[in-house]
């Protein structure tokens, strides 16, 4: 007999009732069960048949696992009778935790198939698809460490769950129409497919409606209807920054959007992610979607819930394109329960379609960029955290790293596996800080992870830091403080597995520096234990304090730094430019920046592409409205043509 133990992706993928089909296809008896950082099998049975059995693990295992290791020892027989699945039994180690997978091709089909007993059901899922990681307590992953555990399965449910022979033996999300949780509107009394139909109605005649998926709430409108595109972006107080668009299918994608074949894989990958995508010239999305900007960030639906949006079998005619953006107020994580749906979007939606499932765990939509035609991650969330980076280290201690105050995210580190979390976002707010140190603490629980030291941004007024000295006091542990632009580099180093020395370029918008001025284009040479800032861009004064972040006109009359040209650049008005170049005459609030960033704003507010940002990375994106900047440009000082040449 073998005793074998297989670590990896094998919690929440379908990996038990995988291991009993090919244990019983092969006369293997024994027994499978999670250990909560591992799956544990006896396997008995004559040589070929263990032979071909552990083949056959490794071979044939479910798309959705990861095989990590596998590691074998004999043991004396047991009398088996046959294979089974037994109760899972915790024990501590390295854990693997799925993130949220995408509706598989089976359950969607079995959605729309009237003769089907799971048709039209919104949370039909399988053991190779469904939400994982934002309904997960802790390990091992079972039904009753989950907030299914609300919902006792009908003896429908039961009977697939315990049949080696069923698609949903050993699911832990399996439900149907008689025992799964119910969508309905709040403050209305319609459920059920009476509040699918009423939602369809309102986002086809030019509504706005938000909607509680996996991971949080979104905000959905017709996406090719530049009025109520319009009302969203008033409602919500954002201008100019584009939003994501989940289309109905793929041919819907490729109506608005060049689509290569490695971008196609990905985009209808089970992540789901959202796809950067370049526009066609005569699409029908309605221009303020992604304004001036010529590209698109597109997804598919990923839920049931979702394809029931789109194909409900109605007299509807609905849209085959929607607005769905991340349902949170300005600076605030994503929105997951009903209370805070009905404070943030009461006033602001037509309808708030929710369901009673709980979600333990916020996750955002992740975001994918293509870069040569190979995919580049912008934002790591939900499909892909929290799957670990291996990374070899010297001493294998547990550490929290907390992040910076921009587009948050941290990582818990345990031996040679990072752990990065989901999207947080901007921990400038209090909420989100709250959020922050909320979601800290559940990854801590689930992962199994006490730090042992803690590490954080340079920065001495970031939230950040504030909660990391907090926490550090609170587990009597070390606090790190690591530069900003270096830690990019070794976070680069990390998910590279690299150790030795690299010259490292950080090209950013802020960062606070060694020297406590502000640095964000710099060249190091550095190791994972060592930095020496070798060169940077020019030093320029950033006067203004935050506003000069987001307004480019201040840096770029600091690099010009004549007011008349200025004035004849009608970057600003009179009064503002006088006031300015008083700041930087008297260097009131003002600081010695080498930020790549600033010097972004100040090239595009001197070609007025932009002078004032309302949200990060504005001026420095593809604009299709106005000429795309050349060095040559008539318009451009100088100033800038040195920088821009290295001269």
């Amino acid at each position: 007999m073998l005793n074998i133990k297989v670590f990896g992706i094998v919690q929440g993928v379908g990996f038990r009732p995988f291991v009993s089909r090919i244990a019983d296809a092969h006369k293997i008896f024994g027994t499978v069960a999670n250990k909560g950082s591992y799956v544990e099998i006896f396997a008995q049975g004559n040589l070929d048949a263990l032979r071909n059995f552990l083949t056959a693990l490794r071979e044939e295992a479910p798309e959705r696992s990861a095989i990590l290791n596998v590691t074998t020892n004999e043991l004396p027989d047991e009398n088996f009778a046959d294979f089974q699945i037994v109760d899972s039994v915790h024990e501590a180690g390295d854990i693997f935790v799925s993130p949220d997978i995408a509706t598989c091709d089976k359950c969607a089909a079995e959605l729309f198939d009237a003769t089907n007993r799971r048709y039209l059901h919104p949370f039909i899922n399988c053991t190779a698809c469904g939400p994982r990681l934002t309904i997960l307590k802790n390990m091992p992953y079972d039904r009753e460490r989950t907030s299914m555990n609300a919902f006792p399965m009908c003896d429908a449910c039961a009977s697939e769950y315990h049949n080696p022979d069923s698609r949903r033996y050993d699911a832990q999300p399996i439900c149907c129409n008689d025992c799964g949780p119910e969508i309905y509107l709040l403050n209305s009394n319609l459920r059920g497919h009476d509040a699918l139909k009423h939602v369809r109605k309102i986002l086809a005649e030019g509504g706005v409606v938000a909607i509680k998926g996996i991971g949080g709430f979104h905000l959905a409108c017709d996406a090719k209807n530049f009025s109520a595109v319009e009302r969203l972006r008033q409602s919500k107080t954002r201008p100019t920054k584009p939003f994501a668009v989940m289309f109905r299918d793929v041919a819907a994608v490729e109506r608005e959007c060049l689509l290569t074949a490695a971008q196609r894989k990905i985009l209808d990958s089970p992540q789901k992610p959202i796809v950067l995508l370049e526009k066609i010239s005569d699409g029908k999305i309605a221009a303020n979607v992604a304004p001036d900007i010529n590209r698109l960030g597109v997804m598919l639906p990923y839920t049931p819930l979702h394809m029931l949006l789109f194909n409900f079998p109605d007299e509807i005619i609905f849209p085959d394109a929607l607005i769905m953006t991340s349902g949170n107020p300005s600076g605030v994580p994503i929105t997951i329960d009903d209370d805070d749906a009905l404070k943030n979007f009461g006033k602001l939606c037509d309808a708030i379609l929710s369901h009673d499932r709980k979600i333990l765990l916020r996750a955002d939509d992740s975001v994918m960029d293509f870069i040569d035609d190979k995919p580049s991650m912008i934002r790591r969330s939900r499909g892909y955290a929290p799957l670990p980076i291996f990374c070899d280290v010297d001493k294998k201690i547990s550490v929290l790293a907390i992040g910076g105050e921009l587009k948050n995210t941290f990582c818990l580190a345990k031996k040679n596996l990072l752990y990065a979390s989901p999207y947080i976002g901007d921990v400038g707010d209090l909420r989100t800080v709250e959020v922050l140190k909320s979601s800290i603490a559940r990854m801590c629980d689930l992962l199994e992870i006490s730090p042992e030291v803690i590490a954080c941004d340079l920065h001495p007024r970031y939230q950040t830091t504030a909660l990391a000295a907090e926490l550090a006091a609170k587990f009597d542990v070390p606090l790190i403080k690591i530069q900003h632009h270096y830690a990019h580099i070794l976070s680069c180093m990390a998910e590279n597995n690299h150790r030795g020395e690299i010259i490292g370029v950080a090209f950013d918008g802020t960062g606070y520096g060694d020297d406590g001025t502000i640095w964000g284009g710099e060249f190091f040479i550095c190791d994972t234990t060592r930095n020496e800032r070798l060169a940077t861009i020019s030093p320029f004064t950033q006067a203004g304090g935050d506003k000069s972040a987001r307004e480019g006109w201040r840096i770029a009359l600091a690099m010009i730094g004549d007011v008349d040209i200025a004035r004849r650049l009608n970057i600003a008005t009179d009064a503002e430019l006088a006031g300015q170049r008083f700041l930087l005459d008297k260097k009131i609030n003002c600081v010695t920046s080498t930020s790549a960033g600033r010097l972004f704003d100040a090239v595009a507010a001197t070609l007025g592409i932009c002078t004032v940002s309302s949200y990060e990375g504005e001026a420095a994106l593809p604009n299709v409205r106005r000429k795309i900047f050349t060095p040559t440009s008539t318009r451009l000082p100088k100033f800038f043509l040195t920088y821009w040449r290295g001269d």
